[in-house]
């Protein structure tokens, strides 16, 4: 059945199919990287032994899931290549500035600094190891700003001219200032630790829930979960409504929807010009998952001041840990909504998806890719959650961030014998 289908179809799904699952990765890393920070901030300010236990338990489930989510960016990176060089052609000019600056100013400092963090643990100086983690989490937002500069300029095509064809960037400025682009940015933000939050609230739900030993230790890291949680919550939407302002006319409806199918028929011929279905599912699931997620923020405010509540309360603790998946699912189905809505356009009224597709690539080259794509993707996906399962499962004790390898007895010394 794949054979048959038609080639822009087939690139459209493994695209999308990509990219979601590896912002999926994306938005944990971001969110834990930061809580991992303050953690350690907090430990090396303090000397807190338990807060230095923190650092190392959840900072080994980001780097798993940052070591992990390297290898669906790099793997995605090919599909431009493979399948989009017509956004090249047209668009590289422009389009390919800030996915180049993420690469070199921002994804290469943040590999070498996490590497000196992961082992200059014990070896460095405790405050300029502290600082390597802050760059790191700095960095990594930098390198989702770039990205997110990259996409809001296919949502909102600005700072460049047409030349010959070709797009050519003359507004520096206006690309990176871009409000598509700086809202998306915030929106992640707070989606990130989101996320990093109801992971660390499920987490510390299933160790309180099996009644385990290191109580004051989940305690500890239930209470930063759940704060999180409270404080992401609103801003996320907040900054999620406030781009609807921006939002293609096509993707809005009304008489601006009306009058830009029109102004675009004009322009470019008859074509279906409105947002798909799939958009105004996308929208509708994303705004259900935040209103669960708000409930869930209401009980952990009633609950957070109270310690033994915290310890106790079996069912809140199921709770949690059945409120981990909300967030993955609210990231999607906005991913969605963002990305589907803009169709046909790969870049909004400058170039459409079609236009955008590799020439002479035909169905079996592209079915061979996407078998190829969706495989490598799943078992990425179940790899990292099973590594994160295990190592979580596995609580503190079990972590060997940082941990100092076993010194081997030394050989006996031998008298010589004469």
């Amino acid at each position: 059945m794949l054979m048959g289908a038609d080639p822009l179809d087939l690139a459209r799904v493994q695209f999308a199919l990509t990219a979601g699952t590896h912002f999926l990765f994306v938005a944990l890393t971001l969110g834990l990287a930061t809580l991992v920070a303050l953690t350690q901030t907090r430990a090396t300010v303090s000397g807190s032994a338990v807060h230095a236990r923190m650092v190392r338990f959840w900072g080994q489930l980001y780097v798993i899931n940052y070591a992990v989510g390297i290898v669906t960016g790099l793997v995605m990176e090919f599909q431009f290549g493979l399948n989009w060089s017509g956004l090249s052609r047209v668009t590289g000019n422009v389009f390919g500035a800030p996915l180049a600056l993420e690469t070199i100013v921002a994804f290469f400092v943040e590999s070498t600094f996490l590497g000196l963090w992961i082992f200059g643990w014990d070896r460095l100086n405790r405050w300029v190891h502290l600082a390597l983690i802050w760059v790191v989490t700095l960095t990594a937002y930098l390198s989702a700003y770039f990205v997110l500069v990259a996409n809001g300029w296919l949502q909102r095509p600005v700072g460049f001219v047409m030349v010959d064809g070709v797009a050519r960037l003359d507004d520096v400025g206006a690309l990176l200032a871009n409000p598509t682009a700086l809202l998306a940015f915030f929106h992640v933000l707070f989606g990130g630790l989101l996320t990093a939050g109801f992971f660390m609230a499920g987490v510390s739900g299933f160790h309180l829930l099996r009644r385990t030993a290191e109580v004051e230790f989940f305690r500890r890291s239930m209470r930063i979960g759940l704060l999180t949680v409270m404080v992401s919550v609103m801003p996320v939407v907040v900054f999620g409504g406030m781009q609807f302002q921006y939002a293609q006319p096509t993707k809005t409806g009304g008489h601006k929807a009306a009058a830009a199918v029109a102004d675009f028929t004009a322009r470019f011929g008859p074509d279906d010009y409105r947002a798909p279905v799939l958009a105004g599912v996308g929208e509708a699931l994303m705004m259900t998952m935040w209103m669960l997620m708000l409930l869930v923020a209401a009980v952990a405010l009633v609950k957070f001041p109270f310690g033994r509540w915290l310890v106790r309360g079996r069912v809140f603790h199921v709770l949690m840990i059945a409120a981990v998946p909300l967030p993955y699912v609210a990231m999607v189905a906005g991913w969605v909504f963002r990305e589907v809505g803009r169709q046909p356009w790969m870049v909004y009224g400058v170039l459409k998806t079609r236009d955008a597709l590799s020439p002479g690539v035909g169905a079996g080259t592209i079915t061979v890719s996407f078998v190829a794509f969706s495989v490598l993707f799943a078992v990425l996906f179940g790899v990292n959650a099973w590594l994160l399962a295990r190592f979580a499962r596995r609580g503190p004790e079990g972590a060997g961030l940082g941990a100092s390898p076993p010194v081997e007895p030394a050989a006996p010394v031998m008298s010589p014998t004469f």
